[in-house]
């Protein structure tokens, strides 16, 4: 495994505590019956997608390193994988949390677009990782 994407990986599990934190805050809002949660039904959907997508956005983060530096992309290419996955997983659910942090919100505001933004990246990452590794003629094969 290449420094930079050891040190990525170093950086990300020590970020996924945030997702415990996440999910506790979650249970005690259901637990003490936030009435700004449990009777808002746009809220827990959007709050319970953007908490999911956190965690399953960082695992895969994690695993997506495994693979990066087995493509024969140069340092910038390598770059892009390893921090768009990972920031996709900032970006989806900051468009979910902050698009009905309001109570009483009944839709979502403008911040939903930021989830998009994150899913562009998300994508745009797993394609260039998924070419990388279908067309990689490098001499580093393990």
């Amino acid at each position: 495994m290449e420094e930079e994407s050891r040190k990525t990986a170093g950086w990300l599990v020590i970020v996924l505590p945030t997702v415990i934190y996440g999910g506790v805050s979650l249970l005690q809002m259901i637990v003490s019956m936030d009435a700004g949660y449990v009777d808002n039904q746009i809220r827990q959907d959007l709050f319970r997608a953007g908490h999911a997508h956190a965690g399953v956005l960082l695992i895969l983060a994690l695993v997506v390193l495994l693979y990066v530096d087995h493509t024969s992309y140069g340092p910038g290419p390598k770059r892009f994988i390893r921090h768009s996955i990972p920031l996709s997983a900032i970006l989806l659910p900051v468009g979910f949390f902050f698009s009905v942090l309001d109570p009483q919100a009944t839709e979502p505001n403008a911040f939903i677009y930021t989830a998009y933004a994150g899913a562009v990246l998300l994508a745009a990452g797993l394609l260039t990782l998924g070419f990388g590794l279908v067309k990689n003629n490098s001499r580093n094969r393990d």
